[in-house]
């Protein structure tokens, strides 16, 4: 896991207790809503489900009446409509929501979603003209179309009429179409903005409907998995939606559904948001990623047992041999990015391969994110000179507007804060690592952040906590499972479980011993030893026993309690600037001969070395002012051959002794010219 910069999320006590009295609630879940931004009894009531949230009027969105009324002609003249998706969760969820809905209202209705692959995203002309040779008069997209402005054009040439319902950015230019529902237009008045493409569509049939009632309840389900999946904030009208999805999803009689959570292994369990986020939405959006998206949409239309088992089993096959390709892409990266070392101390990574899988490449980029600690581009370069990405970030940059500072390398992308996709010539991947660079050297310094809710004594742990986190629920972005935060917590012991590949961790304060599992870390792995006191950021979870409930503690990130953050992270931007480039005047970060040579022996006495630099650091007895000058002593020591790195990053000895003149190092050259 990359390092975080730890902050403690604030909090209104008077606020929290207040609402706690009002409301009869825990003074812990009042004080972690505080932290969220729930700071009246009405908010409060609305955020924990108490009162009944009033949902959003659809005719607030732009251009609603102008869809609504259009879809109505179509149907009172049995119109063929096409309803155009996307090939991801979201897309896929839309897509099944609107086709079913216009098929209850008789309809004559067909489906499209594009191939990721062949056609990428969004509408195009091939697309169109399928539909067209289809007989649709009316084209309707899903989560996608606020782009299409040619496109747009096109379809009007074709004496086709086009209404777009979408969630993403706009460009300065809005498709010529009957109709745009987009809450992101600039002329959109509603307070409340963060709709999936799913939830747009639902609003959609809202509007149809004249108003929310059964027959729009019952897909809630669907809006529920492609909000979760699509990382929409659980804020507002969503965290209303998710709360009754959810429940819906657990007696669901959609068949799809039923037997998609049978083969994620799921059945007689509770679906929550985490649930879908980690069980449901994985295996849809992979049905898109490894092969074609309308097997998912065919999978949530169905309604013969057989026909969805087959087609669940088959997705679950395709998330497996996604698991598997996503692996094999993420080693490439990896071993590229540390082969060359002037990218890897970008702000930006920017890595690319031939041939690399385009339906992975965006979750190869959160693994980099995860492992670097900073915003990275995964693109796939094709035979014909063309290539694809896909980006993400990390809080404090956003990748759409330094994409938007970039339009001039790029063909054509789009996105959102966090996430993005982009087309460009393959021959412009330097400059496209070149110009994100330059625009991210302009900002000021942005880190991965780790959040805590709030600091807890250990005595304090305890299943009570369980109800508190139950009370917060649906979880999700804009709402995260609540992270507490262990602080000064001594580790006493460390057991390998799972066959080596989890950790169980003893912790130690006062006269409270805590058990924890820290999962995917080996014993190998793990920097720290018995006796670290350390600072711990912790998630609580119910685990059923015998007929008991029992309270897990899960390790979400651990750090030295005693290395300051702020200073941390500030030498840590000082390293990087240096080996970038970026800016060399940093003559404090120059470590002297004494000091190289404290690094090399200690580095010798082990004969090899693992671990990040801040845990050299803390082994040396320095502390976060001293972190440069140790990357510089190591990097100084690297660049003469006195150490080796070896494949796995790890610094070994030569197998000869070498001789060297520490003046002869580029790094230190560097820093004194």
């Amino acid at each position: 896991m990359s390092r975080k910069k730890w902050i403690v999320n604030n909090c209104n006590k008077e606020v929290a207790t207040l609402i706690a009295e009002e409301l009869n609630l825990s003074p812990y879940a009042a004080l972690i809503a505080s932290a969220r931004g729930v700071n009246t009894v009405e908010d409060a009531e609305e955020f924990f489900g108490i009162s009944e949230f009033v949902p959003t009027d659809p005719f607030d969105f732009p251009d609603m009446y102008k869809a609504v009324k259009r879809i109505k002609t179509a149907l009172d003249n049995f119109e063929r409509i096409a309803v155009y998706g996307d090939y991801d969760a979201d897309g896929v969820t839309a897509t099944a929501l609107l086709y079913s809905y216009l098929e209850m209202q008789g309809a004559d209705v067909v489906f499209a979603v594009p191939n990721r692959h062949t056609e990428g995203y969004g509408l195009s002309y091939g697309a169109i003209d399928n539909i067209s040779r289809m007989g649709a008069k009316l084209i309707i997209t899903v989560d996608n179309g606020i782009s299409a402005v040619e496109e747009a054009e096109y379809i009007r040439q074709l004496e086709m009429d086009l209404i777009i319902t979408d969630h993403h950015l706009p460009s300065d230019v809005i498709p010529d179409a009957v109709a745009v529902v987009d809450p992101h237009r600039e002329d959109c008045i509603l307070d409340f903005k963060d709709y999936a493409g799913v939830g747009v569509a639902y609003k959609l049939i809202c509007a149809l409907e004249g108003e929310e009632n059964d027959v729009t309840e019952s897909f809630l389900d669907l809006v529920t998995i492609g909000t979760i999946a699509d990382v929409m904030p659980l804020k507002g009208e969503n965290r209303s939606i998710v709360r009754r999805g959810t429940q819906l999803i657990n007696d669901s009689d959609r068949v799809g559904i039923q037997v998609l959570t049978e083969v994620a292994g799921l059945e007689g369990k509770t679906i929550k948001s985490g649930t879908v986020a980690f069980g449901l939405a994985p295996r849809i959006n992979a049905a898109g990623r490894i092969g074609t998206a309308d097997r998912a949409i065919r999978l949530l239309l169905s309604e013969d047992y057989d026909e969805a088992n087959a087609l669940a089993n088959e997705i679950n096959d395709d998330n497996v041999s996604r698991q598997q390709t996503e692996q094999e892409i993420l080693n490439q990266a990896v071993e590229i990015i540390e082969s060359n070392p002037e990218w890897k101390y970008d702000r930006v990574l920017v890595v690319s391969g031939e041939s690399w899988h385009d339906g992975v490449i965006g979750i190869v980029a959160s693994r980099l994110v995860e492992k670097y600690g900073k915003p990275a581009i995964v693109i796939t370069e094709s035979d014909d000179g063309t290539a694809k990405g896909s980006g993400r970030s990390v809080d404090g940059f956003s990748l759409y507007d330094a994409l938007c500072a970039c339009a001039g390398v790029l063909d054509h992308f789009g996105g959102h804060t966090l996430a993005a996709g982009l087309g460009l010539d393959t021959e412009k991947i330097p400059e496209l690592r070149c110009a994100i660079n330059n625009y991210a050297d302009s900002l000021d310094a942005f880190y991965p952040v780790q959040n805590i809710d709030f600091k807890i004594n250990p005595s304090c742990v305890n299943t009570e906590l369980l109800d508190v986190i139950e009370s917060l629920e649906p979880f999700g972005a804009g709402n995260p499972q609540p992270i507490f935060g262990l602080y000064n917590m001594t580790l006493t012991d460390i057991t390998p479980i799972g066959s080596g590949k989890h950790l169980r961790l003893t912790f130690k304060r006062d006269d409270t011993l805590l058990n924890a599992v820290l999962f995917r870390m080996t014993q190998l792995d793990f920097p720290y030893v018995a006796g670290d006191v350390l600072d711990v950021a912790a998630t609580f979870e119910p685990n059923e026993y015998l007929g008991q409930i029992r309270l897990n503690i899960l390790v979400r990130n651990i750090k030295l309690h005693d290395m300051d953050d702020e200073t941390l992270f500030k030498e840590k931007e000082k390293f990087d600037d240096i080996m970038s480039d970026r800016n060399t005047d940093y003559i404090s970060a120059l470590p002297d001969r004494d000091f190289i040579a404290m690094v090399y022996k200690f580095i010798r006495s082990k004969g090899k070395w693992r671990y990040d630099n801040e845990i050299l650091c803390k082994r040396l007895g320095l502390n976060a002012d001293d972190y440069a000058k140790v990357c510089v002593a190591v990097e100084a020591l690297s660049e003469l051959g006195t150490l080796v790195r070896d494949g796995d990053g790890n610094l070994t000895l030569p197998q000869e002794n070498v001789k060297v003149n520490l003046n002869d190092a580029p790094v230190l050259r560097k820093i004194k010219e």
